[in-house]
């Protein structure tokens, strides 16, 4: 996007500039609360495994299968839910997975302090959410278009979104480290909760109308989840960014999940030390959501996307390779992280201001679940295979193989339709009939 230069006084009222999404209250409601409840997300990420290992004394395999649990929802429900979301009103589906979320949360640690929590009742509470999270994510990308509603501020509100997640990655595992400490693992997820309650208030508070969707003649679930795969499958950039976001959530997840192994298990690092980690790691993805509009601005776009996502899937080859001293070492998983986490704060605002532009409103929830099919699927796999892999070689070793097979998917990126773009689509390519609502 390019900002319009602000206009000659005299002439303002005469010739008034576009408003950016500043002064779009909605928006900016719709993103404070989404921001909010992300840090509580973080700070679950790390407070939930280190409840199973600190109250339950999981093992690497039941530690990378709470993680599978959380995320496998996404493989098995993404599409179904897509095209339900293709039917309804996305802010009352929205509120509803929040107040889900927020209710299973806060009984984790109402359950333990009853002395009532084991570790299968905290999977099936990793899974429930899991579930609630599917119907948020796959609603509130479709949902951010109706607030925006012009294509043009597209990319300024992926990065702002993108920013916001960021920040939450910035400050999230800080906060959790520290909170696991004072508090213990459970009670650190009440935060989780009232991050949701949060949310819930800042989507009450939005007043744009949503338009109806319109009514199907027909519904038919198979047809309806096949246009949706065909969608993203049937053109070559989508397919391009679905198939290479799968191998990147899947790294990202391995490496993650077998690093909190590494860490708590061979290295000893306590909740602080892994949370000051993954804090200082998170200021790139920060770095690359703020920077990403002037980059896409001054850059091709595909050159930049290949560049970002090759950043992130060399980053993780520095945490097998880091050897000394202990400050050395630490330092060396920062600065993986820190590749990760800036290659994904850019290549973000890309993936999504792209599937955007590329999707028209009635495919929009759709296309998402197919994304999120993928997106998720891999992180769910990754988290399983990370941890049958750490109980079978060793947490170091995993991390080896896990960085090996994250470098080689730039080869993919390489001949990718995606990095030769060089500019957004300026609207969205037409939906066939038979791939219509209620068709």
């Amino acid at each position: 996007m390019t900002r319009t230069s602000p206009a000659p006084a005299a002439t303002t009222a005469d010739a008034p500039q576009p408003r950016g999404l500043w002064h779009n209250r909605d928006f900016l409601r719709f993103w404070l609360g989404e921001t909010v409840s992300l840090l509580g997300t973080q700070i679950t990420n790390l407070a939930l495994p280190l409840t199973a290992i600190g109250a339950f004394g999981a093992t690497d395999e039941q530690v990378g299968l709470l993680r599978f649990l959380q995320l496998a929802p996404y493989l098995g429900l993404a599409l179904v839910i897509g095209v339900w979301t293709d039917r309804a009103r996305r802010r009352p589906v929205m509120l509803g997975a929040n107040l889900v979320r927020l209710v299973l949360l806060a009984l984790v640690p109402v359950l333990y302090w009853w002395h009532a929590l084991d570790l299968p009742t905290l999977m099936v509470i990793a899974c429930t959410v899991g579930i609630a999270s599917v119907v948020f994510d796959v609603s509130w990308m479709s949902y951010v278009p109706v607030l925006v509603k012009s294509p043009e501020h597209y990319v300024e509100a992926g990065a702002r979104m993108g920013a916001g997640s960021s920040a939450a990655d910035v400050a999230g595992p800080g906060i959790a480290g520290v909170l696991v400490s004072a508090l213990t693992a459970p009670a650190a997820l009440i935060v989780d909760a009232c991050s949701y309650a949060v949310s819930v208030i800042s989507l009450l508070l939005i007043r744009t109308p949503e338009p109806r969707p319109e009514p199907a003649a027909e519904r038919r679930l198979l047809r309806e989840l096949k246009d949706g795969l065909g969608w993203v499958m049937h053109d070559r950039v989508l397919r391009a960014l679905a198939l290479t976001g799968f191998c990147c959530n899947f790294s990202m997840v391995t490496v993650w999940t077998m690093f909190l192994l590494y860490g708590t298990h061979d290295l000893h690092l306590g909740s602080t030390g892994l949370g000051a980690v993954f804090a200082t790691a998170s200021v790139g993805g920060l770095i690359g959501a703020l920077i990403s509009r002037r980059v896409i601005a001054r850059f091709p776009l595909g050159r930049v996307y290949l560049v970002a996502q090759s950043a992130l899937l060399l980053g993780p080859a520095l945490i097998p390779s880091a050897a000394g001293p202990r400050p050395v070492m630490i330092g060396m998983f920062v600065l993986s992280f820190f590749a990760t986490y800036l290659g994904l704060g850019v290549a973000g605002v890309i993936i999504v201001s792209l599937r955007q532009a590329m999707t028209p409103q009635s495919m929009m929830g759709r296309m998402t679940a197919a994304f999120r099919t993928l997106l998720f699927g891999g992180g769910a796999l990754g988290g399983l295979s990370a941890g049958l892999l750490a109980g079978r070689i060793g947490a170091r070793g995993a991390l080896a193989v896990a960085a090996a097979g994250s470098a080689a998917v730039v080869i993919g990126l390489l001949v990718s339709p995606v990095s030769r773009l060089r500019v957004l689509p300026s609207s969205p390519r037409q939906v066939p009939t038979a791939a219509g609502p209620g068709r």
